[in-house]
């Protein structure tokens, strides 16, 4: 009836029912480590209270998404044989007023009646957003919903029993009051998994599916750098998908290998009509971008080059670096920026034309540039300074409110270096385009009959000049040749930051690979 409105949204999950613990989740140790003694608290409360201390309040999980946040929630639950609320942060708002507030009223009180329990709040930023900010008035009915969150979690005792644990990934929206101790006393990030990790997750998903004997999670992982749980788990089942759909009994490497190119940059278009023309435009612009990957030092390695249309793009040159990246290298940007600009001299020595194809490969350059000058203090002109704010997320209010700070001078003297660094990599791009001219049509003559070439193809290419034993291609069996071969030895445990061919360089993101 109309009266429920009120009533809380929060679903509960039984001891019973919830089979989730922490054997089923992998790849972040130190989170798991961390809400241990949530664990440990839920099961004996009374170890702690004879010492006087006081659990925290508040859990708040701050991870990007797929990251297995709400999992490590209800493995705590599992682990602890208690009652595990769950609720959304949108659940709470509805078209009434007053609603939210009252929701979150009866949550608590249901929480309380069900103690030890867990009340986990997911995408909690949808209530929990700064106050104050918004470009309408400041009386809402969000805000409403937030105050009666901040008067709940305040008012009950931590020894009753209730530990609320909330999940974002815009923990730089919520409100300061929210994050204060005795709310939300401690943060964990849920980071996404390194190559051990990865490992793991693999082998956690693994006792789903049917593999093969020759498949090699290891190299797997070592070639799915950048990879949430999500997407690991994703991987595994595509791979399944494909290997039913071949008929085949168990999943293969080639599978494997296909499923990870399919998940990252897009499922083949080998239907698309493209004339003899665009083809031999587009290996020409692979190869320029991949003859410049294997000649220039500082690049990642290449991972494989191919002209078989994915997604948006008609072609990719994929390149997968050694070791981890923590660090942007400046002559490591100056080379990929380099790398970016083959494709268009590549089309241009060609045709004596250029065409719109390198439009991904200039924003891309564009966006390294402006992040070394205003981000990383990589301009001898402009020096150690940031000018301009974190810029990865929007908060409409509060960007709003903030003036710029810096001068129109200093934006035109950013304007500039960027330019500088642009034009200095395209000029050193043309000269090595130029002298390995007969290299890159080599390359560019064997993506026509090959389509796809991997890392020691092209240099062989590159080193001979002729290239001898096809043995890639499309139609690879012997599995991930080209990961194998940008990545150490097994017994080396380095890992690599993914390539991007959409997006440019946030403040913890690595230097993309060309498209």
């Amino acid at each position: 009836g109309a009266m429920s409105f009120g009533k809380s949204k929060a679903r509960l999950i039984n001891k019973d029912k919830n089979k989730i613990t922490f054997k089923d989740v992998a790849g972040v140790d130190e989170a798991k480590d961390e809400v241990f003694e949530l664990v440990d608290f839920l099961k004996n409360p009374k170890k702690f209270q004879k010492l006087g201390a006081r659990i925290p309040k508040g859990i708040l999980m701050v991870g990007a998404p797929g990251t297995g946040k709400t999992l490590l929630a209800k493995a705590i639950a599992g682990e602890a044989e208690a009652g595990f609320f769950t609720i959304s942060g949108s659940d709470f708002v509805e078209m009434f007023v007053g609603v939210g507030a009252s929701r979150v009223r009866d949550m608590f009180e249901q929480a309380r009646k069900s103690t030890p329990c867990l009340v986990f709040i997911d995408e909690i930023d949808a209530v929990g957003r700064h106050r104050g900010h918004g470009l309408g008035g400041g009386n809402d009915e969000r805000e409403q919903t937030l105050n009666a969150l901040l008067v709940e979690m305040d008012g009950f005792d931590s020894q009753e029993g209730v530990i609320i644990v909330a999940a974002t990934n815009r923990a730089d929206v919520l409100d300061p009051a929210l994050l204060r101790p005795g709310r939300f006393d401690r943060r964990i990030t849920v980071s996404l998994p390194d190559v051990r990790g990865r490992e793991a997750i693999l082998k956690v998903h693994a006792k789903k599916v049917k593999l093969a004997k020759d498949v090699d999670l290891s190299v797997i992982a070592r070639g799915t750098p950048g990879y949430s749980g999500a997407e690991l788990a994703n991987l595994l089942n595509e791979a399944a998908l494909l290997a039913a759909i071949k008929n085949k009994k168990r999943i293969r490497m080639t599978e494997l290998e296909e499923a990870r190119d399919k998940v990252r940059w897009g499922r083949e278009r080998r239907s698309l009509a493209m004339s003899e023309e665009d083809k031999t435009r587009t290996a020409w612009h692979e190869a320029g971008h991949a003859v410049l990957n294997v000649l220039l030092k500082h690049c990642h390695p290449l991972h494989k080059v191919t002209i078989i249309p994915r997604g948006q793009s008609l072609g990719s040159t994929m390149s997968l670096p050694k070791e981890d990246v923590l660090n942007h290298h400046k002559l490591q940007l100056l080379d990929t920026i380099c790398m970016t600009m083959g494709g268009r001299i590549a089309e241009e020595v060609y045709s004596g034309d250029i065409s719109s194809g390198a439009a991904g490969d200039i924003q891309q350059a564009t966006k390294m540039a402006r992040a070394m000058v205003t981000q990383f203090g990589m301009s001898a002109e402009l020096g150690m300074v940031q000018y301009g704010g974190d810029n990865e997320y929007v908060f409409l209010g509060r960007d709003m409110a903030q003036a710029k700070d810096y001068s129109e001078d200093t934006a035109q003297l950013i304007d500039e270096e960027v330019k500088r660094i642009i034009n200095a990599a395209y000029d050193r791009a043309k000269q090595n385009i130029t002298d390995n001219q007969d290299k890159v049509k080599a390359v560019a003559e064997a993506l026509k009959e090959h389509e796809t070439l991997d890392a020691s193809q092209v240099e062989e290419i590159v080193k001979t000049g002729t290239f001898s034993k096809p043995n890639g291609g499309s139609d690879n069996k012997k599995g991930m040749t080209g990961a194998q071969a940008s990545t150490p030895a097994s017994g080396d445990v380095s890992d690599k930051e993914p390539p991007e061919t959409d997006s440019g360089l946030g403040p913890n993101s690595p230097a993309p690979a060309p498209a």
